[in-house]
C-alpha cells in the first residue's frame, strides 16, 4: 500500500516570511494541513477574492474546499482568541466544525498566562524580550514544568483543575508584585471559548494523521514564526517558546522523521525582524525605512513596525542545515524591484576575524561583510513566468541558489496568489 507523504513548510529567517500565502499556493496538492507549533502570537495573512484574512491559529488551508485541518499538540491555544478567529471564519462562509481538528494534547493559555507574560516582562526591565503579550511564554513554561492545562481536560473535572492552575498563577504573580488587574471579563469570555471549543472534532491527532498517512494522503505541516526564532537555534534568548524548525513538524504532531519528504524555506528577498534581540543587517538609514515602506512591514497581529535590512547569507545557510531544506521559496522581490544596488551579507566580521558559520552569538560585535550586486529596476508585479525577469534579477537568483546550494522554485512577486511563479 502506498503512504501519504508529510512535507514541511517553514520560514527560514525571524519569521513574516509570508508563510500565509504560500500555503495557500501549496495546499491545493495536499490532503491535509497541519498546524505544529506556536500560538495565536503567529499572524498568517492570506489574501484572495478580493478578502483579506489574518489567521492566528486556524491552519491556512482552511479555505481549500473540504480538506482537513488540524491543530497539533505542539500548538498553545487561547479559547477566546480561537472562537473571535472562528466565528469570523465562519461569517465568511467557510464551515469549520466539519474541518477542523484539535488535538487533545495541545495546551490551553489561559487568562492567567498573559498577565504572567506581562508581568516577567516587567520584571526584566531593560532586558525585555519583547513579547507579543499573548501569554505564549508561560504556556510553553508551564508545559515543560509539567504544569500545563491541556485541551483534552475539558472534558474531565476542568472547572477544578482550571481553579488549581489559576490559584497557582496567581501566587506567582503576588510573588512579582503583580497584582493590580481584573480578569473577570476575560474569564468570562474564554471559558465561552471553551464551550465553543467542544463543537470541533477534538482528537487523539497522533493516531488520526498516522491513520491519514498510511490511507496514501498526503500532510502540509505549516510552522509558525521562524528558524531565527527557534528556542534551540535562533538567536536566544530573543527567540519564541517552541522548536520552529524541521524537527518540531514530528514532536508537535507526532510524525516519524521518516517520514519527512520536501522542507520548503521560505525567505524574503531582504530580512525583517520584529521586537528586541540581535539583527546583523538591519538598516538604520533611509534605504531601512524604503524597504518597510515599499514591504508594508507591519506586524500582521500586533501592528508593529518591522525592522529591515539586507538579505542574511550567513544565517540563511544556517537555517537551511538546521532544517534540511530541500527547495526555497522567496518572497516580496518585487520590494527590491526599485533599487540601483541589491546588497547581501556574505559573512560577518568579528574583531577582525571573518565568520561565514553562524556563531553562538551574534549580540555584539558583528560586522556584515556584503556583496553589492546590480539591481533590476523593473516593476516586476504583472510578470507571469520567469522568461520575463530581467537579467539583473535572474542574476541575484542565480547567485543566491550558489551562496545556499539549494534551488529556488517558488518566486513571489506581489501578495496575490496570482503574483507567484512557480520556477521550471
Amino acid at each position: 500500500m502506498e503512504k501519504g507523504k508529510v512535507d514541511v513548510l517553514l520560514g527560514l529567517q525571524w519569521g513574516d516570511e509570508g508563510k500565509g500565502k504560500v500555503v495557500d499556493v501549496l495546499t491545493p496538492h495536499y490532503d491535509v494541513i497541519a498546524r505544529f507549533q506556536g500560538g495565536p502570537n503567529a499572524g498568517h495573512t492570506l489574501e484572495f477574492e478580493g478578502e483579506k484574512y489574518v489567521l492566528r491559529s486556524i491552519p491556512s488551508g482552511i479555505f481549500q474546499g473540504g480538506k482537513i485541518n488540524i491543530i497539533g499538540n505542539g500548538v498553545v491555544l487561547a479559547p477566546d482568541l480561537f472562537m473571535d478567529e472562528a466565528k469570523d471564519l465562519e461569517k465568511s462562509g467557510h464551515p469549520l466544525k466539519e474541518r477542523l481538528y484539535i488535538s487533545k494534547k495541545a495546551h490551553l493559555i489561559m487568562p492567567t498566562h498573559r498577565l504572567l507574560d506581562a508581568a516577567y516582562e516587567q520584571a526584566k526591565g531593560k532586558n525585555k524580550v519583547g513579547t507579543t503579550g499573548k501569554g505564549i511564554g508561560p504556556t510553553y513554561t508551564d508545559k515543560v514544568s509539567r504544569n500545563g492545562l491541556r485541551v483534552g481536560d475539558i472534558f474531565d473535572n476542568f472547572e477544578e483543575k482550571y481553579n488549581a492552575h489559576k490559584a497557582r498563577h496567581e501566587q506567582i504573580l503576588k510573588s512579582l508584585n503583580y497584582t493590580d488587574y481584573d480578569i473577570s471579563d476575560v474569564e468570562k469570555k474564554w471559558m465561552e471559548g471553551i464551550e465553543y471549543i467542544r463543537q470541533f472534532h477534538i482528537v487523539d491527532s497522533e493516531h488520526v494523521i498516522n491513520k491519514i498517512l498510511k490511507s496514501g494522503q498526503n500532510i502540509l505541516c505549516e510552522g509558525a514564526q521562524g528558524t531565527m526564532l527557534d528556542v534551540d537555534f535562533g538567536s536566544y534568548p530573543f527567540v519564541t517558546s517552541s522548536n520552529t524548525i524541521c524537527a518540531g513538524a514530528c514532536i508537535g504532531l507526532g510524525i516519524g522523521p521518516n517520514r519527512i519528504g520536501e522542507v520548503y524555506g521560505i525567505m524574503k528577498a531582504y530580512c525583517t525582524r520584529v521586537g528586541a534581540g540581535p539583527f546583523p543587517t538591519e538598516l538604520f538609514d533611509e534605504t531601512g525605512s524604503l524597504i518597510r515602506q515599499l514591504g508594508h512591514e507591519y506586524g500582521a497581529v500586533t501592528g508593529r513596525e518591522r525592522r529591515c535590512g539586507w538579505i542574511d547569507l550567513v544565517a540563511l545557510r544556517y537555517s537551511i542545515m538546521v532544517n534540511g531544506v530541500t527547495q526555497l521559496i522567496m518572497m516580496k522581490s518585487d520590494v527590491l524591484d526599485g533599487f540601483d544596488t541589491i546588497k547581501a551579507c556574505v559573512a560577518y566580521k568579528r574583531n577582525g576575524e571573518t565568520l561565514t558559520d553562524f556563531p553562538y552569538n551574534i549580540e555584539e560585535g558583528i560586522e556584515p561583510v556584503y556583496k553589492e550586486l546590480k539591481g533590476w529596476k523593473a516593476d516586476m508585479t504583472k510578470m507571469t513566468s520567469e522568461e520575463e525577469f530581467p537579467q539583473e534579477f535572474k542574476d541575484y537568483i542565480k547567485f543566491l541558489e550558489t551562496e545556499l546550494e539549494t534551488p529556488i522554485k517558488i518566486i513571489s512577486i506581489g501578495p496575490d496568489r496570482a503574483q507567484t511563479i512557480v520556477r521550471k
